[in-house]
């Protein structure tokens, strides 16, 4: 199995800054965060954390953060990212999919190859016939349940 190649992150949902994830997933583990959009993708509501699903041509903008790991941090962090998502190369059951897509960074209108997780094309059948759409693209702007206040 050829090693996956070193790509940033581009984070949309609970791995975002001020969400749940972040944290427990990212803090201390990466050198940069910055927004970050991807197009040709649109933005379905989930079961408390969002799927990107893939379009066909320019349908659709996602917005996020692209996420540059910590060199030595990298290995550990696909890994845990990979549990998170429950994805496993190859496995029929994933509810996403790992691939490489082009993101732009929202600073400079840079475009850079990073890691995405998007909805599984099983997932992205079933989001496109009843799913929720979020239609500005930013899972941050939709209103959703507050979240109890974080205990030290």
């Amino acid at each position: 199995m050829t090693p996956s190649p070193r790509l940033p992150f581009f984070v949309y949902g609970t791995l975002r800054p001020g969400e749940p994830n972040h944290d427990q997933f990212l803090r201390g583990r990466s050198l940069t965060e910055e927004p970050a959009r991807l197009a040709g993708a649109v933005l379905y509501d989930g079961p408390g954390y969002p799927y990107a699903v893939e379009e066909r041509g320019d349908i659709g903008t996602v917005h996020g953060e692209l996420v540059t790991a910590r060199p030595g941090e990298y290995p550990a962090l696909l890994a845990a990212l990979d549990r998170l998502e429950e994805f496993a190369p190859g496995d029929p059951r994933n509810l996403y999919e790992r691939v490489a897509r082009e993101v732009v960074r929202e600073s400079d209108a840079t475009a850079v190859q990073a890691w995405v997780y998007v909805a599984a094309p099983s997932v992205a059948a079933r989001l496109r016939a009843n799913g929720k759409l979020i239609e500005s693209g930013d899972w941050a702007t939709t209103s959703r349940p507050p979240r109890a206040p974080r205990t030290p």
